[in-house]
């Protein structure tokens, strides 16, 4: 297509008209691919004469189409872009992507960032020369513009793959210094000057983010780079200029700069200036940095402070930022020293005001309750608060300096308080009340553990908290809700005042100011965990729900659904009754949720949060009723929907909690209705796209479709579960890019199949057999060895003879028991066994093994008898140990009850307070020391995935699946051996005799053992039976 006619055809995809509008979609769908395509798209990008609605349709175009196809995921993908035409738009891009429009710019740059990405050194060396050459030629926002997309590159790689940094660094930071110098030093700069300090302040930060590089570790470097952020960080934001509007002025270029600036200082200070976080080999550099500059910024950054005490302006992104770094200083006693003789004007007059309900808080409460809520519950926005920096402050503050600043900050505390009860309600300090009550509850763990402060709680509550709840100011009555949640928890000694919180608490629910309604449900869950007497609850439990659900309908907010789980948790099967109208209501609010998640396409939008809460809480609730099967059949019709829809690509992102609530529907109705199986088909199919990371999940629900519903999985044609599941799974097993640990469900859900199917499903033996023995040729990992032979061991126990025949088939019969002694036998410097660690897989090993001891001579050698025999009597020895340690692991847990717990008054006893001169970050040090350690256990642990030689006895190989049931669980290993042994002795005595013989004294002395057990075991087995019969029989 040539250049007009592509220009006509963008005009059209433009139009009102749809018809036309969707021809010329398909047109350039059409010739998308043909060659120059891209080229004339990017001609049309940066001609002026051309409408500018034209070419922002073209750019985003040209985005989505190299996107796509500049760099395929799939590298056998053929090109869709010849190299000529990749050459072109790679010259021309540079050209013009600074010259166009900021509305195509923002376009451009994501190109350049998709083809820097790909191209980057290896197929575009000659884009570092081509910074190089503009930065000196006075294309240098252009040059800085392409540089900072190209340090980004590599803001987060690991230090082998930073190899280009280096280079970048060395070739172009002196001319960088050099221009940032010269910026500086412009008298009254203009807003371009702005925006090319900011674009290399983003520079260097990506330069620095992980590691400084060596070349800007040379001091005098270094300190020519520290000399100018100082310089940009003292000098006053131009008055002119600034924008009136708050959204506009925070986004101004200046506030811009200094935002950078003080983000690069923070993170030089907090990664590599900080002594105790330090390699050995780059403590000098913390040493330096520490007597060179941190002083410094610390004076910069109050002076900056020092603004808003006055009235003046600061972004509430820089206030936090400074308040970040402040909290960092407080530990250090350097810092410390330079920080205690302003320390009182910062908390009282800057920090604590900070806390205090502003206007702007009033004006969204009154013009946008919405809005107030979803802020004051968004992990993002505390990223950004100078409210949650202030808090953050005082808590550091009196955890690490307590001795100093607790007694006179509640002090501080206490007087507002005062002042506010003497004063006549229209003067009343209302703000003041409401900073003065965020920092009680802020500082609720200190409190509760620090005396004389504990002991006062109590009264501290009922004279300046509980009051608020009448309020006729909504943020004080919102703030009491919340503080008294904080405080929940507390040893009241009259059990009324609790009481009274909690009714008034619930009466917030129906609050006429929503803030209030929100902070009133997350206080109740406190409230519920607390409860000693759910009588308290019980009567208005109805009316909780209601008011929960009726707020779900107003506000998509995950701690609502806390709450609301909290509750089912707590009342358990008492919450039958409303069991149907819950799930009802979650599953219209999971609806509400995705729909919001869908219209807004964030992946952190507060509804898609809410939506997988709203999931959790039906898995909750399921949970909860889960010995009241007919309730199962009343809430299908209401879920089913949520699992066909969700168990598609549509529910990536609530995956897992689908599978959830599948695994209990399957799990815990009377029966599996045909309408569950339709999602058999689903979760298969999404197992070979897309959901192989979800497998272990996917198995529950597998498992419990075959071992709940045999009869359907066996006979049922259409489809034909059997053989969808084996085309799963064979497809799977003989996939050689997937690894061994992601391919461990499947040998599990092949037990799941003999296991259930016993003597069904002899036609499925064989090719289960040889698709296993094919994937033990090539297994790695011990882990998965281990599942793939306890296949084996399954096959065995559902037909021994049909299995070894298969076996002598392939002629594989000694390499594959020669390998399962081998497993067997592997144990650690502790004398614990490196395989077969949980009972459940030497319990199948038993089963298996026992299971030949009963073919007949001729197919199994008596050598081979005796082998069997010993290595099976070893393993029973094994299992009992294993069953009888676990026993008595539960008892003791039962008896110890909490006691094994530390509370948190343990927890900075002392306040971690050193004297002065005495090093307060000794404290840290060990606190460092301890966090290396637990970082150390988490490695190893997580080695132990990759070294099956690891000398740990922990079962790290436990997993979800543990749970499960099986029909094997009413096997008894031990009667089971002996009934078989009993069978070989009376069907082939002189075989019995010969293996009897050829066992030494300490078989024998097992072999005794193991016969005393499995009498002891029948007995056990026949009195409980016995006692569930009773029981059954006695009226419920």
């Amino acid at each position: 297509m040539d250049l007009p006619s592509l220009s006509l055809v963008l005009q059209a995809a433009l139009s009102s008209n749809p018809a036309e509008r969707k021809a010329a979609e398909q047109s350039l769908n059409q010739f998308q691919y043909t060659p120059q395509h891209l080229v004339r798209v990017l001609q049309i990008i940066v001609d002026n004469n051309r409408d500018l609605a034209v070419r922002q349709f073209a750019s985003i175009h040209f985005k989505n189409f190299i996107a796509k196809n500049w760099a395929p995921l799939d590298p056998n993908e053929q090109q869709k872009i010849s190299p000529s035409d990749k050459d072109v738009v790679r010259d021309n891009i540079l050209v013009y992507v600074t010259q166009v429009p900021p509305l195509l710019r923002v376009q451009l740059g994501e190109c350049l960032k998709t083809i820097i990405n790909s191209d980057y050194p290896e197929h575009w060396p000659r884009l570092l020369n081509w910074v190089k050459h503009n930065l000196q030629d006075q294309q240098v926002y252009g040059a800085l513009f392409v540089l900072r997309i190209l340090a980004r590159k590599y803001e987060f790689k690991s230090e082998e793959e930073r190899t280009p940094v280096h280079h970048i660094v060395e070739e172009i930071f002196p001319h960088l210094l050099n221009i940032f110098s010269k910026l500086v030093q412009i008298d009254k700069p203009s807003l371009e000057v702005a925006d090319l300090i900011k674009l290399i302040c983003k520079i260097f930060w990506s330069s620095i983010y992980l590691e400084i590089p060596k070349q800007l570790l040379d001091p005098n470097v270094f300190n020519a780079w520290m000399m100018l952020f100082l310089n940009v960080l003292e000098r006053p934001v131009p008055v002119e200029g600034q924008p009136v509007d708050p959204e506009l002025r925070k986004s101004w270029g200046w506030w811009k700069v200094k935002k950078w600036t003080v983000h690069i200082l923070n993170r030089l200070y907090t990664r590599f200036g900080d002594l105790k976080l330090r390699n050995p080999e780059n403590r000098a550099f913390a040493q330096m940095f520490q007597k060179n500059y941190a002083g410094k910024i610390l004076e910069c950054h109050l002076n900056l402070l020092g603004s808003i005490r006055v009235g003046g302006y600061l972004p509430d992104r820089v206030t936090n930022l400074i308040l970040q770094f402040l909290s960092s200083s407080i530990s250090k006693n350097s810092m410390y020293t330079l920080l205690q003789p302003q320390l009182d004007v910062l908390l009282f007059e800057i920090v604590f005001p900070l806390m205090c309900f502003n206007d702007n808080d009033q004006k969204l409460w009154e013009e946008d309750p919405h809005e107030y809520v979803r802020k004051g519950y968004d992990i993002i926005e505390d990223l950004y608060s100078p409210r949650t920096a202030s808090m953050d402050f005082v808590s550091e503050l009196v955890r690490k300096r307590g001795k100093e600043n607790l007694q006179k900050f509640i002090q501080f505390i206490v007087e507002i308080f005062k002042r506010y009860d003497a004063a006549p309600v229209e003067y009343k300090p209302y703000r003041q009340k409401d900073g003065a009550l965020l920092a009680v509850g802020a500082l609720c763990d200190k409190l509760k553990q620090t005396e004389p402060y504990k002991s006062e709680l109590e009264h501290m509550l009922m004279q300046h908290v509980f009051p608020e709840f009448r309020s006729p100011v909504g943020h004080l009555r919102a703030k009491a809700a919340w503080v008294a949640g904080q405080y929940a928890h507390v040893n009241f000694s009259d059990q009324n005042t609790f009481c009274q919180a909690l009714h008034s608490v619930v009466s917030g629910l129906r609050d006429p100011e929503l803030p209030v309604r929100v902070d009133s449900v997350f206080a109740l869950r406190s409230f519920v965990e607390a409860c000693r007497d759910l009588n308290e609850i019980r009567p208005i439990l109805p009316q909780l729900l209601d008011e929960i659900f009726k707020l779900m309908n107003e506000v998509e907010n995950e701690d609502l659904v806390f709450t609301l789980e909290t509750i089912v948790d707590k009342f358990g099967e008492e919450m039958a009754p409303y069991a149907l109208g819950l799930c009802q209501s979650l599953a219209a609010a999971f609806w509400r949720c995705m729909n919001t998640a869908e219209a807004d396409d964030e992946a952190d939008d507060p509804g898609a949060l809410a939506a997988v809460g709203c999931l959790r809480a039906i898995s909750t609730i399921l949970e909860s009723v889960s010995r009241l099967p007919h309730l199962f059949v009343q809430v299908e019709p209401t879920l089913l929907p949520i699992m066909r829809r969700m168990l598609t690509t549509d529910g990536q992102e609530v995956f897992e909690e689908v599978l959830e609530i599948v695994s209990y529907m399957t799990f815990f109705s009377p029966t599996i209705s045909l309408d569950m199986w339709s999602l058999w088909p689903l979760m298969i199919e999404a197992l070979a796209d897309w959901a192989i990371d979800f497998f272990p999940n996917i198995l529950v629900p597998l498992d419990n479709y075959i071992s709940r519903g045999t009869a359907h999985f066996l006979n049922c044609k259409e489809p034909n579960y059997q053989q969808s599941l084996w085309n799963m799974i064979s497809s799977i097993l003989s996939d050689k890019n997937l690894e061994d640990s992601d391919i461990e469900p499947a040998p599990k859900l092949i037990e799941v199949v003999f296991q259930n199917c016993r003597g069904q499903v002899d036609h499925w033996v064989e090719p289960y057999l040889t698709i296993t023995l094919d994937r033990l040729r090539r297994a790695e990992k011990s882990r998965l060895k281990c599942l793939l032979v306890q296949v084996i061991a399954n096959a065995l126990y559902y037909n021994s003879t049909l299995t070894l025949s298969v076996l002598d088939k392939f002629c594989v019969t000694s390499e594959v028991f020669n390998l399962w002694f081998q497993l067997l036998q592997q144990v650690r410097k502790s004398g614990v066994r490196v395989n077969f660690k949980r009972d459940h897989d030497k319990k199948v090993c038993c089963l298996g093994l026992t299971s030949l001891l009963a073919i007949p001579g001729e197919q199994l050698a008596g050598e081979a008898l005796g082998r069997v025999f010993r290595a099976t009597l070893d393993l029973l020895v094994a299992y009992k140990d294993q069953v009888a340690e676990a026993a008595k692991e539960e008892e003791a847990e039962d008896d110890d009850g909490m006691d094994g717990f530390e509370s948190d008054d343990d927890e900075d006893a002392d306040g971690s307070d050193k004297e002065m001169g005495v090093d307060a970050e000794d404290g840290d040090e060990a606190d460092s020391i301890r966090l290396q350690k637990l970082a150390a256990q988490a490695k190893a642990f997580r080695a132990n995935d990759d070294d099956d030689d690891d000398d740990d006895d922990s079962d790290d190989d436990f997993s979800d699946d543990e749970e499960l049931q099986s029909p094997i669980d009413e096997v008894d290993p031990f009667v089971f051996f002996v009934d078989t042994v009993k069978v070989l002795q009376a069907s082939d005595p002189l075989r019995f005799q010969n293996l009897t013989q050829t066992l030494d004294f300490h078989y024998q002395a097992l072999a005794n053992g193991v016969a005393q057990h499995a009498e002891q075991r029948r007995a056990e087995i026949e009195k409980e039976k016995m006692e569930k019969a009773c029981a059954a029989s006695l009226p419920s």
